[in-house]
């Protein structure tokens, strides 16, 4: 079967626009059909077979569908499970609304395929530096193992509201979102 085959196959399964919820992919378990190529860049662009996938519907069709196992990214339906490529996060967090303040504080993010959710336990960020740049990567969980890169913007919007708070003896700057605090960097 080709891969444009295995493509249209996959989108045939797919649940209809408008469904409520999200598909339960989780619960899911077919067989592995093998990989294609289909890749999501680290800005959360979508290419199939090396070229951009211009329709948002698709994407956002496709982004329904997708599970990590591990460290491994899949698209998945009730018959069938395909690999594909992820650089980074299959997300990318384009914005950020703020309501309250200090504890009281909600952040609600908007992912570029149109997810929303609000940071707190069951949404928690994340920031990983990198070990030679010290450049910082930031992440919201938005559903069953799959996460946003914090679009870089965005990042900046939340270090302009960071708090300083001491945690385990040491000086962090965070930001609290459903009155959970999250270090985003370290005060030196």
């Amino acid at each position: 079967m080709s891969e444009t085959d295995k493509a249209g196959d996959l989108l045939a399964q797919i649940p209809p626009a408008g469904s409520k919820g999200m598909p339960p992919v989780h619960v899911w378990n077919p067989d592995f059909c093998g990989d294609i190529d289909m890749r999501i860049a680290r800005d959360g662009s979508w290419f199939y077979m090396g070229t951009p996938i211009g329709r948002p519907a698709m994407v956002r069709l496709f982004s329904t569908i997708i599970r990590r196992d591990g460290d491994d990214y899949f698209l998945v339906t009730p018959v069938e499970k395909v690999g594909i490529t992820v650089d980074d996060a299959p997300f990318v967090a384009v914005s950020v609304e703020t309501t309250g303040q200090g504890e009281a504080q909600v952040l609600r993010f908007v992912t570029n395929v149109g997810d929303e959710v609000e940071a707190g336990g069951e949404h928690p960020l994340r920031v990983v530096l990198n070990a030679q740049t010290q450049e910082p990567s930031p992440y919201v969980h938005i559903r069953a193992n799959l996460e946003a890169l914090i679009h870089r913007n965005v990042f900046y919007q939340l270090v302009e509201l960071a708090q300083p708070r001491e945690i385990d003896g040491k000086a962090w700057l965070g930001v609290w979102s459903c009155g959970v605090f999250f270090p985003i960097g370290p005060l030196e």
